[in-house]
């Protein structure tokens, strides 16, 4: 079988956006290799309507493992869930989320199948004439990216960063399979239990979720000057994130990171104070459906892909907006 394979993720019996956003970059592999889609989900207690929507966003069939030991993530006996199922179907790609769990599970998954993994890619191919799948990541601190392919093991792996692509349309008139399979005996890895879970860096989980996302980088020239945009992002409703060079400097923390080397983000708005707008922060950007950039330099990269850009001095410029937006939120002109 040479489908193509994504890896959906749920939680509680609710699919993550995730699971669609994969979806996406699947049907265009295996369109272009012109073979089936299927999404592979483990987990317990998802209903038949919860799957079929895996169809309506662009799967041919959805292979569900159903067992109440995999409601939890447990990256053994998941993993053991996972190669199995690879062993007997034998896949020809193979895509996952580069989320904790995703990152956690497909080296583990990559042993046990004896076959390659290139983690967090931005853009995925298919090569013309050898069906070898083209990985795209970035290297050397981001300073490149590179291209790897896997000619000698299959099935070839990937894992995607979230965000870095957008959902089809839902289309309900979509027809697939959906198989619901038990957990094998023997893979069930009962050396390890959940007894708890606490979730950490919340502002790096907000930012990537975020509707709407107010940045500064080098140009706010010190901390302090985050004031005006944490401002902006109050009177918006939204979160405060930033560049690299922000983040190096100690005006922000690392979960606040956009970019390569940071967080993919695909908000509804997002502003740019003070960003040149280098290569590896606007790979963390481009699935923004609105990009508003303000920066004195008309020659600034960022600029290339703003839907409006404000050319001027940040430092009078933002607390213009600043100003306005409070009379506008108090029901002023």
């Amino acid at each position: 079988m040479s489908y193509v394979w994504t890896i959906a993720e749920q939680n509680k019996g609710r699919l993550r956006e995730v699971s669609f956003e994969l979806l996406c970059r699947g049907r265009k592999l295996a369109d272009k290799m012109n073979t089936k889609l299927c999404s592979v989900l483990l987990g317990s207690n998802v209903a038949d309507d919860i799957l079929q929507e895996l169809i309506s966003r662009g799967a041919d069939e959805v292979y569900f493992i159903d067992d109440p030991r995999l409601a939890s993530f447990i990256v053994e006996t998941h993993s053991n869930a996972l190669s199995d199922l690879i062993k007997k179907y034998k896949p020809h790609t193979i895509l996952a989320a580069a989320t904790s769990s995703g990152r956690t599970m497909m080296p583990y998954v990559a042993i046990q199948v004896s076959t390659g993994l290139t983690a967090d890619c931005t853009e995925l191919d298919i090569e013309e004439g050898t069906n070898y799948l083209l990985q795209t990541r970035p290297a050397i601190g981001g300073n490149i990216m590179a291209t790897i392919k896997t000619p000698d093991h299959s099935p070839q792996m990937a894992t995607v960063r979230p965000k870095s692509s957008r959902p089809l349309p839902l289309d309900p008139t979509r027809r697939g399979k959906i198989v619901r399979l038990p957990l094998p005996d023997g893979l069930y890895d009962p050396r390890v239990r959940e007894v708890g879970f606490r979730m950490s860096h919340e502002d790096s989980a907000s930012i990537e979720e975020a509707d709407i996302v107010v940045a500064g980088g080098k140009g706010m020239k010190k901390s302090d000057n985050f004031a005006m945009l944490r401002t902006m992002a109050r009177h918006l409703g939204g979160v405060v994130g930033g560049t690299r060079d922000a983040v190096d400097r100690g005006w922000l923390t690392y979960p606040q990171q956009i970019g390569l080397s940071g967080k993919t983000i695909s908000p509804k708005l997002y502003v740019a104070a003070g960003v040149s707008g280098s290569i590896q922060h606007l790979a963390g950007i481009k699935t923004s459906e609105y990009i508003v950039a303000i920066n004195q330099d008309p020659e600034a990269n960022i600029f290339q892909v703003a839907d409006f850009g404000i050319v001027g001095n940040l430092f009078e410029v933002v607390p213009l907006i600043n100003a306005r937006l409070e009379a506008h939120n108090k029901g002023g002109k």
